[in-house]
């Protein structure tokens, strides 16, 4: 499944948005806790980047998903080094390989390392934030580009693809248009799977509800990282609420 973004602007978005992360977490507590991440820290949140960073690189280089990688900063090493060292090694290791070129991922549908770059861009920016939020900042907005991107990759991977795999179904048949800008997605739940998808905007009226709003807000928002407030809702309520409690089942 194609980014809907330069493959180049997702690496470099994935090398600028891990250096605000480290530079953020270095003047800050690690106790500090993230608003709304429950359970999650400052300091879980730069460890839980840099073994992402290291557990991509070495599903790359074995071509299968890794038992063991680096998951903690070693020996005097700080949570900005640990964060650092990790991103560099990585784009390094991307930026080596064309986009389409094939690569072992977790998603049939995108075999490429270009999968790796959207992948761990979208991470990398979301926890950004994270950590924004959790020392007092503002929380900046990521371009609109990488936002639809980051709306897509969430509503086909994560929700469409991931609770597939787990076997996870909907309560109740329901429908769902996520919009923003000029890009829609259909989001159809029901008892025997779930499913979501890229769509025209005059296909909306198929929807029992239609969510849109601008594209960070969108995006931050299906990630749970904004109150239900940050975008608009029509419609079914039940039918938003259902696609609610799955997202935060696919990305927990």
């Amino acid at each position: 499944m194609k980014a809907l973004v330069d493959y180049d602007r997702l690496l470099d978005t994935l090398d600028i948005e891990a250096t605000v992360l480290a530079e953020t977490v270095d003047d800050a507590r690690p106790e500090l806790r993230v608003p709304h991440a429950p359970g999650l820290t400052v300091g879980e949140t730069a460890r839980h980047v840099g073994s992402v960073y290291r557990m991509t690189l070495e599903w790359i280089r074995t071509g299968d998903s890794p038992a063991s990688w680096q998951r903690e900063p070693g020996p005097l090493q700080s949570l900005r080094d640990f964060v650092t060292s990790g991103a560099r090694a990585l784009v390094d290791e991307l930026a080596r390989h064309d986009p389409a070129e094939p690569c072992s991922t977790w998603w049939a549908a995108d075999s490429t390392y270009g999968f790796w770059r959207r992948r761990v861009a979208h991470e990398t920016a979301i926890h950004r934030g994270d950590v924004q939020e959790a020392v007092g900042q503002p929380v900046a907005d990521v371009d609109d580009d990488i936002a639809v991107d980051g709306v897509d990759e969430i509503l086909t991977l994560w929700l469409g693809h991931r609770l597939t795999v787990q076997g996870v179904v909907g309560a109740r048949d329901g429908s769902v248009a996520v919009t923003t800008g000029d890009n829609a997605w259909l989001v159809r739940i029901t008892t025997g799977g779930i499913a979501a998808w890229r769509v025209p905007l005059t296909e909306l009226d198929r929807a029992d509800a239609v969510v849109h709003g601008l594209p960070p807000k969108v995006y931050r928002w299906l990630w749970g990282r904004l109150p239900e407030g940050a975008v608009r809702k029509e419609r079914s309520p039940e039918a938003i609420n259902q696609m609610w409690a799955l997202l935060r089942m696919a990305t927990r």
